[in-house]
């Protein structure tokens, strides 16, 4: 689909339910193409992958309560 750039400000409600379609929209600006806006890809995997720093005072032994650990490594410093 193409649609000018007074389209994009007037009725850009439009055009976003025309993307969530799965169309894509391309804008013109005095007759020539400009920009195109494309529906976003959705990875269903994507949030499920482990960050590397999650969990990060999961598995130490030393500390069993990280909060008061964190606590007393404060109070050393004043």
């Amino acid at each position: 689909m193409k649609a000018t750039a007074k389209d994009l400000r007037f009725h850009s409600k439009e055009l976003l339910d025309t993307v969530k379609r799965g169309e894509e929209v391309v804008i013109t600006y005095r007759g020539k193409p400009c920009a195109k806006i494309v529906p976003l890809d959705k990875k269903p995997g994507k949030r499920e992958e482990k960050n590397e720093l999650f969990g990060i005072w999961k598995d130490n032994e030393k500390i069993i309560d990280v909060e008061t650990y964190v606590r007393d490594l404060r109070q050393r410093r004043f």
